[in-house]
């Protein structure tokens, strides 16, 4: 425990704390829509809010201190997205659905399939899908420029003085600077937070051939390909070698006892753990596990408190969240392109890989992070037979 301590810095919980913030605010919309889509109630919404967060929390928390190395997991947005589009599904139809969905996931993990499948995958690929995912939240952040240019202008200034001057602490200042805006501008509506504890509420699950094939299955399809796959590729880009298979097979055990719950289903997160594994989270990547374990310990709080963290992450202006989003991320997009284009042997088919996955083109339900490995591993293998 001394030893953890020792490696706590200031960076490293204000990394932890911008993927949280990140990771809230840029998708709970999604999470709330899927569960009025199945038929919550305000109280069974509460209690997604808590299973979501403490499953996070707790899975964060316990892999990144049993491995010394950062391993963050988040909630399957596009999961969210394929629930909220849902018919005819009941809420204890779903409840089965999601149990079968972790089901797959833990015989995925455990099994050493998922595994496989990813040591096929050259680190050139790999890394230009992590830019590809990373290179849309640089875009938004300079879209923001748009809407909010005065905020985003001077968390950009700070973001650029504090590389130069101070780059430990770059994102800290650019944090610091943005609430400081936005307050001068009256843009920062604490006085909105409403207090209130979460609390669980079960849902019996009813199980459904019907909602196994259209909850179910795609479920498991997107959080497989969509998230998982670039949360592997950003740990391995990042040149971190955690254990596949026991991370995979333990998101989808947290998702199997917290479904009852409306835990639908957690995985690897690649964006906000990006965040964490960055140069910007600590200089020694021995230390930033430090990042993702505060960040466990910040969902669990946020689940515990339920409805109050969603109205004070709702408390943030969109601009701000965005640009320290983009600004945050800069640094490991740049590593990622870096790497992706180094070798001559992958350089087209890794820039391919990126320029699908920033599309954001979804085909059949599933993301362009896995069409970007598909269409760049497809390049690959016929230009290495010509050669």
């Amino acid at each position: 425990m001394t030893a953890i301590w020792r490696d706590v810095s200031v960076s490293t919980l204000v990394a932890g704390f911008v993927a949280v913030l990140v990771g809230f605010t840029s998708s709970a919309a999604i999470v709330f829509s899927a569960a009025q889509a199945l038929g919550a109630n305000p109280a069974q919404t509460v209690s997604w809010m808590w299973a979501l967060g403490l499953g996070m929390g707790l899975s964060s928390l316990g892999l990144s201190l049993w491995y010394r190395q950062p391993v963050l997991t988040a909630w399957s947005t596009p999961g969210a997205a394929v629930l909220a589009v849902s018919q005819g599904v009941t809420l204890p139809e779903a409840t089965g659905a999601f149990m079968v969905c972790a089901l797959l996931i833990m015989l995925a993990g455990y099994s050493g399939w998922f595994e496989r499948l990813m040591s096929k995958i050259p680190l050139a690929l790999a890394s230009a899908l992590l830019a590809g995912v990373l290179a849309r939240f640089a875009l938004d952040a300079v879209g923001a420029v748009a809407h909010a240019p005065v905020l985003v202008i001077a968390m950009t200034l700070a973001y650029l003085l504090g590389r130069r001057w101070w780059p430990r602490w770059s994102v800290p200042v650019v944090l610091l600077v943005g609430m400081a805006v936005v307050a001068l501008q009256g843009q920062l509506h604490l006085s909105s937070v409403a207090w209130a504890w979460g609390v669980p509420v079960w849902v019996s699950p009813v199980w459904s051939g019907a909602a196994m094939v259209s909850v179910a299955l795609p479920l498991f399809v997107v959080t497989m390909a969509s998230q998982n796959l670039p949360g592997v590729a950003a740990q391995r880009a990042s040149g971190y070698e955690v254990p596949i298979s026991p991370v995979v097979g333990a998101t989808g055990l947290a998702s199997l006892v917290l479904a009852p719950f409306g835990g639908y289903a957690l995985n690897l997160a690649a964006i906000t753990a990006a965040i964490c594994m960055g140069k910007e989270a600590h200089p020694d990547p021995a230390r930033r596990y430090t990042a993702s374990a505060f960040a466990g310990v910040l969902y669990i709080a946020l689940g515990l408190a339920g409805g109050t963290i969603v109205s004070l992450m709702a408390a943030f202006p969109q601009a701000l969240v965005l640009a320290v989003a983009g600004l945050a991320l800069l640094g490991t997009m740049a590593s990622g392109l870096a790497v992706a284009v180094k070798d001559e042997q992958h350089r087209e088919a890794a820039v391919l890989t990126f320029l699908v996955t920033l599309s954001g083109v979804t085909l059949a339900g599933v993301g362009s992070a896995f069409w970007g490995v598909v269409a760049g591993g497809v390049a690959q293998w016929l230009w290495s037979r010509r050669h």
